[in-house]
């Protein structure tokens, strides 16, 4: 009997342990610090480009903050970047760039890859001159992997989903209060119309994310520090094919303009600058 005991509290303990070091379920991001969950619906904010439109969002996660250039060494191995830091976000990365770390970091999580992507079959939908890339990427229906967002899904985001207060920027009527761009993202505080010799001079680059107020889903930068590539072709709002790809939320050498949550970016995908980097999305 004794034996018997002692066994059974073997058990006990060998599955105890097994528990504690399960890995934790990666196919939800409920309880991250680093990620939001929005809640779908229709546009509620009026500066947006779709208020007023038949477009319903379903829900999705989002990143708090740009992917970090911490972030893209630990899944890609190398940085990229023109400005270093661990906190700063990852710029100097093309549109394929983002997709390929997207796929890479779920296979790395357990997720199934969101992406199918196939780089030397040339994709017909893309119309560009310019790009010598030209990867043809579709997605993996019904994987739960991290991806970019589509246009409606980021300009929702930034907007402030349901809690909307239809601000200008994402987060405030007022530009400094939640974007870095290229009178505040110096030595001192420019003025005056956009210069660049201005910019150049005043030492003008990324910073650290989450410095600036976040937005009414805390979602931070979304209007300043670095441009994000979004999933969509730049043309009307449902285009299949194109010649570049959309970037929205402006950047640190960016006029304040292309802050406003509405203005709409663009780039061959293939193009890479030390103002474009991204932010992860995924689905529910």
């Amino acid at each position: 009997m004794r034996k018997l005991f002692i066994y059974f509290l073997m058990v006990i303990v060998v599955v105890i342990s097994a528990c504690s070091q399960a890995k934790p379920d990666n196919n939800s991001l409920e309880k991250s610090e680093h990620f939001v969950l929005v809640k779908g619906g229709t546009f509620m904010n009026t500066k947006s480009n779709y208020y007023g439109k038949s477009v319903t969002i379903t829900n999705f996660y989002v990143g708090k903050y740009e992917v970090t250039q911490k972030e893209w060494i630990e899944v890609m191995g190398s940085n990229p970047s023109e400005f270093k830091g661990d906190n700063l976000p990852v710029e100097m990365v093309s549109w394929y760039d983002a997709v390929e770390y997207s796929n890479k970091r779920s296979i790395q999580e357990g997720l199934k890859p969101y992406y199918n992507i196939e780089k030397i079959k040339i994709d017909p939908n893309n119309k560009s001159d310019n790009d010598n890339m030209k990867w043809t990427v579709t997605i993996n229906v019904g994987a739960k992997g991290y991806r970019l967002p589509t246009e409606a899904e980021w300009e929702y985001a930034a907007s402030g989903g349901q809690m909307s207060k239809s601000y200008t920027y994402s987060g405030s009527n007022n530009a400094d209060e939640v974007a870095w761009y290229w009178k505040n993202a110096g030595d001192n505080y420019l003025s005056g119309d956009w210069n660049w010799p201005l910019i150049e001079n005043n030492h003008n680059k990324t910073k650290p994310v989450g410095d600036k107020k976040p937005n009414e889903l805390g979602l931070y930068d979304m209007s300043g520090n670095i441009r994000e590539w979004c999933w969509n072709w730049y043309g009307d709002f449902d285009s299949n094919s194109g010649s570049l790809r959309v970037l929205k939320g402006g950047g640190w050498m960016g006029d304040v303009s292309s802050s406003e949550l509405s203005y709409r970016g663009k780039f061959e995908a293939n193009g890479m600058g030390p103002d474009q980097g991204f932010r992860l999305f995924r689905s529910e």
